[in-house]
């Protein structure tokens, strides 16, 4: 998997646009009216705050805290980037609270306290344990580190969690389970050197013992070498608890006859004779980031044996907290915890391991581009296995019980598993699918619209993200111009600019148009101006022959114009059997709504198409297929003549014999909410419609905006769908990454 070349640009734009920052906070309750207000303010808030003062449990019931953990930092060791301040770790630390929402739905707030006094920082972080339910403290250096959580943990009665520390400690160990097994070890025999006696290396070798290594098994060196019974110069409480008694004085001198080398430490700190001296079937986790202490390239040219993981993700078994610390954190709050004890990070670590020895779903293989199967080359879960989210908690949660630190044990665990499930959030595995398959494309990617500052945006990202070939179409200094004007203007050199004055295909481009349109009233005066001065046009001329594998354009004009545009090259009409499709992202869930583009008013065998096409959509999109025949009527009332045709449809698709669920008539309530569906036992949907097939294009359109500005809904599409080539085509409200995400559904051939 090869890395993606992020421009500080594109960073800074990311974290500029829609909003500043990363997130914001929404109400999860009603607040339109007096009485909403009431309840949830003055005089309503008062009962839950008294019943809290009687019980304090009940703060789980009545508050957020049980779904509440505060991302906690001072910036004094930020990334790789050293002491950058409170201030400037904040981006860091919103990201780490999006992280936690997005992998395990939990809710985190980032709190930068500026202040490097131990003192300070405890107080202020023990003041606010009535707000969460867990501390995830993040980038605070060594030794400091240990402190504040040693005497928060001491203090509070929540978990206190340093990820640096314990996140890095309970991936390793997982992939160090994994590893052992393949290279028939056990722990407790196994050497083991460590590199880095920082907050990361210390926790790593402690859970490691507390896993069953042998304190005398395992060397830990720091900057000055071995860390031996004796040695005074650069000790520490937390180094010398684990120093050992023996004659090593240096890493070289460690490494000899090791069997397992853990590094967090600096880029090039093992060398290939260190390697060459390990016992057979190394295991070696370079850690250093975002260089290792050796690459997998180096370990192997000298040991084909040895297993190797790095913290990076253009290596196979990447060490990524992410697959720690969302799911620790989940199953500590469903418990209401009061500490993460090393018996949950254990439990954590084992349950990994086994995830990576179960077969691999296909979607993550769809989303890596390749099969994963258990092996040297596999020993830790991809951070988007779907499992994770309903494998992990429940592992922990259950450690947490056994070992007594649950204020609320979970009695029933395939409830809680069923209830995690629910929690997964689809339209991510999604887009990293399509993202997966646009790499393994490589398609060629025509952007019409090469005026645009966004588009071109779109293009320079589509290249430099490893999509495939990025063809703006435009002249070539306003293209040039437009890219220096949004800080892109290094890009100029990489993206290829065709136009109708320097392309050789024209003569060949007007001559296939002269064809289609002589007996539509076009002369070859207008053929020329057509094919040589609208870029719609000349763009579709392109794709028709085969000068690009996709086409992405609308964001500067009204789609329906664009649309008769095309139809110039492209038999892209109702009846030709075009359709649009508009996907709306929202809330975890994914729902496409047809027909948002071609089809002005579909008569019942039209309607019948429309499904076809969008449910081909739903499964080139790994959705199985349930579509609604959506009215304002359901099943026969009230009744309309209106309505008939949404009633006629489904009795259409019976005939044709279709391979996917399909129901109707029926309002959106019942197509959408499982509760209300419950209302009609008849029903052929087995769950909530992900396909809402529209009585006319105004309503879908309409439906389709709805969401987007009053629900914030993210909307992808309308993808044009039975085209011969992909075409895409946007709105022209589309961002950078509106235009990247259909130049991507062209290359992944949607539609």
């Amino acid at each position: 998997m090869s890395r993606s070349k992020i421009t500080p640009e594109e960073a800074l734009s990311y974290h500029l646009e829609p909003t500043p920052g990363k997130f914001e906070i929404t109400a999860s309750v009603p607040m339109t009216t007096q009485r909403d207000l009431s309840l949830a303010y003055s005089p309503g808030v008062a009962v839950p705050c008294e019943a809290i003062h009687e019980n304090p449990e009940t703060a789980y019931d009545y508050t957020n805290k049980g779904n509440l953990v505060a991302v906690v930092s001072n910036g004094t060791a930020v990334l790789g980037l050293g002491n950058l301040g409170a201030l400037a770790s904040k981006p860091v630390m919103e990201g780490k609270a999006v992280l936690f929402k997005r992998f395990a739905d939990v809710n985190a707030i980032d709190i930068e306290l500026d202040s490097e006094d131990v003192d300070d920082i405890v107080k202020a972080v023990s003041l606010m344990e009535p707000t969460f339910g867990g501390i995830n403290l993040e980038d605070i250096k060594a030794p400091e580190c240990f402190m504040i959580e040693q005497r928060l943990k001491e203090m509070m009665d929540i978990p206190v969690f340093h990820d640096d520390q314990h996140g890095t400690a309970v991936i390793t160990a997982a992939g160090l389970i994994n590893a052992l097994e393949l290279s028939g070890k056990k722990i407790e025999d196994v050497r083991i050197v460590l590199n880095g006696a920082g907050a990361a290396g210390i926790a790593c070798i402690e859970l490691i013992k507390a896993m069953g290594g042998r304190h005398e098994n395992c060397v830990v060196c720091d900057t000055k070498g071995v860390i031996y019974q004796g040695r005074t110069d650069g000790m520490n409480q937390w180094k010398s608890a684990h120093a050992v008694k023996t004659d090593l004085r240096t890493l070289e001198e460690a490494m000899e006859g090791a069997d397992v080398f853990l590094g967090v430490s600096v880029k090039g700190a093992v060398t290939l004779d260190m390697v060459k001296s390990m016992a057979p079937n190394p295991v070696i986790f370079a850690m250093a980031n975002p260089d290792p202490e050796i690459t997998p390239e180096e370990a192997h040219e000298v040991r084909p044996d040895a297993i190797v993981a790095t913290g990076r993700s253009d290596y196979p078994n990447q060490v990524n907290n992410v697959l720690g610390f969302p799911y620790l954190f989940r199953g500590a709050l469903d418990i209401h915890a009061r500490a993460i004890n090393d018996e949950m990070k254990i439990a954590c670590a084992e349950a990994l391991a086994r995830l990576a020895r179960e077969d691999v779903p296909d979607e993550v293989a769809m989303a890596y581009g390749k099969k994963l199967t258990f092996g040297r080359d596999y020993i830790i879960p991809t951070p988007f296995d779907p499992r994770l989210i309903y494998t992990i908690p429940p592992a922990v949660a259950k450690a947490g019980s056994d070992s007594g630190v649950a204020r609320r044990p979970i009695i029933d665990m395939e409830r809680y598993v069923n209830t995690l499930k629910a929690r997964m959030d689809p339209t991510a595995s999604i887009l990293r699918s399509l993202n997966a398959r646009a790499r393994q494309a490589q398609a060629t990617m025509i952007f019409a619209e090469g005026d645009d500052p966004h588009v071109l945006r779109a293009a320079v990202a589509y290249q430099r993200n490893g999509f495939g070939k990025a063809l703006v179409v435009g002249r070539e200094s306003d293209v040039k111009q437009k890219l220096e004007t949004v800080g892109l203007g290094d890009a100029a050199a990489e993206l290829e600019i065709v136009n109708a004055a320097n392309t050789e295909h024209l003569s060949t481009y007007k001559s296939f148009l002269y064809e289609r349109l002589q007996r539509q009233g076009f002369d070859r005066h207008d053929i020329h101006r057509l094919a040589a001065r609208d870029r719609h046009v000349f763009s579709s001329l392109m794709l028709a022959h085969g000068h690009g594998d996709g086409l992405v354009t609308g964001a500067t004009r009204k789609a329906a114009h664009v649309m008769s545009l095309i139809n110039h090259v492209f038999d892209a009409e109702a009846e030709d059997g075009a359709v649009g499709i508009t996907a709306i992202l929202h809330k975890g869930r994914i729902v496409l709504v047809a027909d948002t583009l071609v089809h002005e008013w579909p008569d019942e065998e039209d309607l019948a198409n429309i499904a076809e096409r969008a449910a081909d959509v739903a499964r080139s999109l790994g959705l199985e297929p349930r579509v609604a025949f959506v009215s304002f009527s359901t099943f026969g009332y009230p009744i309309s003549e209106r309505a008939q045709k949404m009633h006629i449809a489904p009795e259409i698709l019976d005939k044709r014999g279709v391979d996917f669920e399909y129901e109707g008539e029926m309002t959106v309530d019942v197509a959408l909410n499982m509760s209300v569906m419950e209302n009609y036992p008849f029903c052929r949907l087995t769950g909530p419609a992900n396909i809402l097939v529209m009585p006319a294009r105004h309503s879908a359109s309409i439906s389709v905006k709805m969401m987007q500005e009053l629900a914030g809904a993210t909307v992808i599409g309308p993808i044009l769908a039975g085209v011969e080539k992909p075409i895409q085509i946007c709105s022209t409200s589309s961002t950078a990454n509106d235009i990247l995400n259909m130049a991507i559904l062209a290359a992944s051939k949607v539609g």
